[in-house]
């Protein structure tokens, strides 16, 4: 049950410490709110700064209850040099990519320990970080916007052995997130080259065995309302909402929002070496993301039989 437990208790905090603060506002400690939206606004822009990280938070037990619950393993190929930076690609999105924050956002993997001199920041939704103390929360633990303006200062102005995942895939990724599928949409995603070319970052590909199977979703077909009406969230707010579900709390005989304790596995790849190019053409971007689409299938292939795969399964680039 404390696994159980600890698998909720992620973004959960931050939301609710949210809505506590708006109710002060009805309260005798409405001072307290007052205060904290005073300074948030001479604090608005810190998480395009890499915020403030917090080891304390980092290395909450919480964390590796989470960790032992699935079970998830971080497994390192190739050592990383501190003098460069880094874009991680991370594959695939999953539902609520559990893999990308218990690795990148936590150290119940020890990823500082496996990748020392390295720090890592989980991109994600601008949105986030304009959801008060949410925004606390999500930058004790290294977790970043996902925007140019971020990107730009940690690759440029925040010295070297920075490490940037990018769930590459995004919300388009995650509608086909299912059991037994492993797809990935990349075909026509060249944006983080593109900014890995302008810093010179080198690029890392890295596959999540096990994203795709703590969730079940409804998927719909293409054309149909149901895809229209994602498609058009995604577009407009940036997520696309889908119908999945767990286990329940207290039994997984029952549907709840309790992930499947399923393994997740995630591999970084080898480093690719990036020339820093401060007006890459579309030939130089072309040329670095078939190069990391090549690398990414070699890294699945490698690596696909010894977490639960048959010889015969194939990557579904998109």
């Amino acid at each position: 049950m404390k696994t159980l437990i600890a698998a909720y208790s992620g973004v959960l905090r931050g939301v609710t410490c949210s809505i506590l603060l708006m109710y002060t506002f009805c309260t005798d400690c409405w001072l307290i709110s007052v205060l904290y939206f005073t300074w948030l606004v001479f604090d608005w822009n810190t998480p395009k700064k890499g915020g403030r990280r917090s080891q304390w938070v980092r290395n909450w037990a919480v964390w590796r209850y989470f960790r032992d619950y699935f079970p998830i393993q971080l497994v390192k190929t190739h050592n990383l040099l501190t003098t460069r930076n880094y874009i991680f690609g991370y594959h695939p999105h999953g539902i609520m990519g559990l893999g990308a924050f218990c690795n990148f956002s936590t150290e119940a993997t020890e990823v500082s320990k496996k990748f020392p001199g390295i720090r890592p920041y989980l991109a994600t939704l601008a949105g986030n970080f304009r959801i008060p103390v949410l925004r606390e929360y999500l930058m004790s633990g290294g977790i970043c916007p996902v925007n140019r303006d971020t990107i730009d200062y940690l690759l440029s102005k925040n010295g070297s052995g920075n490490a940037i995942i990018i769930v590459v895939g995004g919300a388009a990724e995650s509608l086909s997130s299912m059991p037994g599928k492993n797809a990935v949409t990349l075909r026509n995603r060249k944006g983080f080259v593109k900014l890995a070319l302008r810093h010179g970052a080198d690029l890392v590909p890295t596959y999540s065995f096990g994203e795709n199977e703590v969730y079940k979703q409804v998927i719909f077909e293409e054309g149909s309302w149901g895809r229209w009406v994602q498609k058009k969230f995604q577009k407009y707010i940036g997520f696309a909402p889908c119908i999945f579900h767990g286990r329940g709390l207290f039994s997984s005989d029952t549907w709840g929002l309790v992930p499947y304790s399923k393994p997740i596995t995630t591999v970084v790849g080898e480093p690719i070496t990036i020339p820093k190019l401060e007006h890459p053409t579309q030939q130089d971007i072309n040329l670095y993301h078939a190069m990391y689409m090549e690398a990414l299938v070699k890294l699945f292939d490698q690596h696909k039989t010894r977490f639960g795969l048959q010889e015969t399964e194939v990557l579904e680039v998109n």
